[in-house]
């Protein structure tokens, strides 16, 4: 016999600075219902109100219509994604404060587990001691329902293991926002799909998510092609840009398995770091960065002990490790920006890197998005070629309508997405990424994977987000914590299979039959005919002109006595901005057709 929910919103609309968030004339009401063994993903892009769903299901937030029906005797709680820790001497303190406060036996024993120091004092407390401490909290309240707000962010890979052993084990719901692909697909069974005000819902895990999302759209592209061409394009760019850039994708992850390979030739048995190419003068030629014997010693703890590597252009390394293994170490090795103990590291003159760090520059608040990235200009110079910058802002998934908004309006999410764009625009033959993927949501991660993908020059990367990884790097530098540095080609998992066996004989034969096959290579697209060719270089263009002949017409339309003064006027005037409307929807489409052949050729 089914079981009582746990919780229940029925109806729910809320008004947030004037809009509608959820409900409202243009959405349906949110329901939404949470069994005790749920486990739910939450999935939307940032900004769609996700973390606001989390607050209302907790009760903090007080909506404009609807109910909230919870469980006799249930217990709700919430680990936050960046939680408010004033007041509070010390980390303990803080944990055993609130409405179900815990006792601090149980807290304790989490915390050990999760190597935090709960005496640690809060002022000074580092991101990853904050999450930690936050974990512990919240699992030691023992919840019927955990609401998981990026619970892998600022957590090294054996706390994200240790997480993901205790939630199989858990026998309450929960619900989890997250950018952790491995971490979702691992733990959910069901997911919940926030997009456009309206909450669906599917019966499959993460996994299966994406297909869903396809399909959805495609359905919704198909309804679309019967009603009013202005309701398919409201949103069109984006919504096949997404799925555009998954397909894409698919092909950049055969072409990274061929490089992956090629790499794995160039690297001995014993898994050294001793790199080469059928000619030595070759091999230098394209080095940009050489250690050699390279080691790093804190005191009497060795961080890194002897070490070389041959970097090329156009590698793309990654960095993985528990916190403390030496990571941050020897990426500043690498770059020059910290000396080794001995050894030498050299590096091509002609390097230019651009740094990404895990503490993200702050954006100033005031400026408008135009001025971040163009100094309030109309173009944008992007590594040589020069962009308008409402076309730019597309590529980076936000409406372009934006261009003149606040940073300060801007989500959490949507600030780095928009200092992604600002510094992957910048000239640049090296990229330094400090775990690049926090506060970032999936269709992010997509494209920033897409943008390394194509970047020409060589990337470095810390990250503990392993799906990540697997799609990025070619070669991944493993830290186990002794000073041992492994290299092996491929992502993250092939460094998990070289610790688990050796790859060797039988155990190299398992690994390859384990690895999923590559997907068909498509048939190689023609070249685009001379008409399709003029379509796609004149069409961007045409878009403009008509988007400033729908502004002149508006601009028009907004004088409150045409109508009676001129009716005439006002319906040719109305007409015109509805036939430019028209074509402009037709040129869109027509040049995201032709912008994808050009991406596959």
């Amino acid at each position: 016999m089914a079981q009582p929910p746990i919780l229940s919103l029925e109806g729910m609309a809320l008004q947030q600075g004037g809009k509608w968030l959820f409900g409202g004339p243009d959405n349906e009401p949110l329901d939404l219902h949470i069994a005790p063994r749920d486990r739910l993903a939450l999935i939307g892009r940032n900004g769609v109100g996700k973390t606001t769903l989390f607050r209302m299901i907790d009760g903090r937030i007080e909506t404009d219509a609807g109910t909230r029906k919870v469980k006799p005797h249930a217990k709700i709680v919430l680990l936050e994604q960046d939680p408010d820790l004033s007041g509070h001497a010390t980390l303990m303190d803080w944990a055993l404060d609130g409405e179900h406060a815990p006792q601090e036996f149980e807290v304790e024993a989490i915390a050990g587990q999760l190597g935090i120091d709960m005496s640690r004092e809060t002022k000074g407390a580092s991101g990853g001691e904050k999450r930690r401490a936050a974990i512990a909290r919240a699992l030691a309240q023992e919840p019927d329902l955990l609401l998981m707000d990026e619970p892998t962010n600022h957590l090294d890979l054996g706390a994200i293991d240790w997480l993901e052993g205790w939630l199989e084990r858990y026998k309450g719901a929960f619900v989890v926002i997250s950018h952790d692909r491995t971490f979702l697909k691992r733990l959910t069974r069901a997911t919940i799909w926030l997009d456009r005000g309206n909450l669906r819902r599917k019966e499959v895990g993460f996994g299966g998510y994406e297909a869903w999302e396809e399909q959805v759209y495609a359905e919704e592209a198909r309804a679309a092609e019967k009603l009013d061409a202005k309701l398919k394009i409201e949103a069109h760019w984006l919504e096949r840009g997404v799925t555009a850039r998954r397909k894409r994708n698919q092909g950049r992850l055969e072409k990274l398995w061929q490089m992956r390979a090629q790499r794995a030739s160039m690297i001995s048995a014993g898994g050294t770091a001793k790199l080469k190419l059928a000619t030595e003068e070759d091999f230098k030629s394209k080095s940009v960065i050489v250690a050699d014997k390279i080691t790093k010693a804190y005191g009497d703890r060795t961080i890194i002990k002897p070490f070389s590597l041959r970097i090329q252009r156009g590698d793309r390394i990654g960095i993985v490790g528990a916190n403390g293994a030496g990571k941050t170490t020897l990426l500043k090795m690498l770059t020059g920006e910290l000396e080794p103990d001995s050894g030498t590291v050299e590096i091509a003159k002609t390097l230019t890197g651009v740094m990404i760090d895990q503490q993200r520059q702050l954006l100033t608040a005031d400026k408008t998005v135009r001025q971040v990235l163009a100094e309030g200009g109309d173009w944008i110079d992007v590594r040589g070629v020069r962009k308008h910058v409402q076309g730019y802002l597309k590529e980076f998934l936000f409406d372009p309508k934006i261009v003149d908004m606040r940073v300060g309006v801007l989500s959490g999410g949507e600030r780095s997405r928009l200092l992604l764009a600002r510094e992957f625009a910048k000239a640049s033959n090296l990229l330094v990424l400090d775990e690049p993927t926090n506060d970032l949501d999936l269709e992010t991660l997509d494209l920033l994977q897409e943008v390394i993908a194509d970047y020409e020059g060589t990337v470095l990367i810390v990250s503990h987000d392993r799906d990540f990884l697997d799609r990025t790097v070619t070669i991944t530098l493993g830290l186990d914590g002794t000073g041992k540095v492994d290299v092996v080609a491929g992502g993250y998992e092939d460094w998990q299979a070289k610790r688990q066996a050796p790859i060797t004989g039988k155990a190299k034969v398992e690994k390859a039959e384990a690895r999923p096959a590559p997907p068909p290579q498509p048939s190689k697209p023609t070249k685009l005919s001379y008409k399709d060719q003029r379509d796609y270089e004149l069409l961007p263009a045409r878009i403009e002109e008509l988007e400033a002949a729908i502004s002149r017409g508006e601009a028009i339309l907004a004088d409150p006595d045409l109508y009676t003064s001129d009716p005439q006027r006002f319906a040719n005037v109305s007409k015109g901005i509805e036939n430019a409307r028209s074509e402009k929807e037709a040129a869109e489409e027509r040049w995201l057709d032709l912008a994808e052949q050009v991406e596959a050729l």
